[in-house]
């Protein structure tokens, strides 16, 4: 069946910040022949039958619509495969993933999850731990979006009874080589390592800082290619965030496998890699029906 569009690339009505990632992607598709078109993930009004695959982008809105874009990943895929599958969409949205990777042996951030409605106050999550900075931030989050830092000796109650209150909090140390080493992202395309970018910590309302291309270290790497390997399912792009521990190893800071900026501008190849990927998906398809 012949479909008006190859690829429907999902965005969100509002960008909170630019995304440099959108003009050279939506360019290099362009340039192989394919039709795209940019749509608004909520729109009500969107057909997402009309194209032959939905690439995620930059819905950087939906931690604030969470269960509702939950919804639309899987009434979309029925109608137009999507990249990256629903499921890696769920397991993916809410930060909970990071207590189940150490039980498949990848270093993690250490992390504590209380769930909404918890009558727990922050002195005794903090209390016996040897954290003198701690990180607070929703379970499902984006970017620095209620990302608080606090003291061990001056902690903001009032700030983690509020976030508690309305959904699933992380509570975590501020790892101090974040500082000077910074985090180092490592980034994925079908499987296949392309390059590796430091970002600067960042929370709510700082900008991203960012340099690159970086060389990952062994240990960096072995720990990356472990960590996207966690769902079982396979992964059109996916961006590794690791922070390195007092013992200089890395600990997997975040997955990023729903809408991760990808950084083309440090490498040629990610963007040339994911452009064919995804003409291949589409030949794929084409042909099949």
């Amino acid at each position: 069946m012949s479909r008006p569009f190859d690829i429907t690339i999902a965005t969100c009505q509002n960008l909170p910040e630019p995304d440099p990632d959108a003009a050279p992607l939506l360019d290099a598709l362009t340039a192989t022949g394919l039709t795209v078109r940019t749509c608004v993930w909520d729109d009500p009004d969107v057909d997402w039958s009309l194209a032959t695959l939905t690439l995620i982008r930059s819905t950087w809105d939906y931690h604030r619509k969470h269960e509702a874009f939950l919804r639309w990943a899987h009434t979309t895929h029925a109608v137009s495969p999507l990249f990256n599958s629903p499921e890696i969409v769920r397991w993916n949205s809410h930060k909970n993933y990071l207590l189940q990777l150490p039980l498949r042996g990848i270093p993690v951030v250490p992390t504590v999850l209380i769930e909404k409605g918890s009558t727990l106050q922050l002195s005794q999550i903090t209390t016996g731990e040897d954290w003198q900075k701690i990180v607070v931030k929703p379970a499902v989050s984006a970017g620095s979006f209620e990302t608080h830092v606090m003291t061990a000796d001056q902690l903001d109650e009032p700030t983690f009874q509020r976030l508690v209150r309305n959904e699933d909090v992380l509570v975590q140390p501020y790892i101090d080589s974040v500082d000077h080493h910074g985090e180092r992202s490592l980034i994925f395309i079908n499987g296949q390592f392309t390059h590796c970018i430091r970002k600067h910590p960042r929370f709510a309302g700082d900008d991203e800082h960012v340099t690159g291309p970086h060389t990952p270290t062994p240990e960096e790497r072995a720990v990356a290619e472990r960590a996207i390997h966690a769902t079982g399912e396979p992964l059109l792009y996916a961006r590794v965030d690791l922070i390195h521990n007092a013992q200089q190893k890395p600990l997997v800071a975040e997955l990023e496998f729903i809408e991760p900026s990808l950084f083309f501008r440090f490498s040629d190849e990610c963007l040339h890699l994911l452009t064919t990927t995804l003409a291949h998906h589409v030949t794929q398809r084409s042909t099949r029906h």
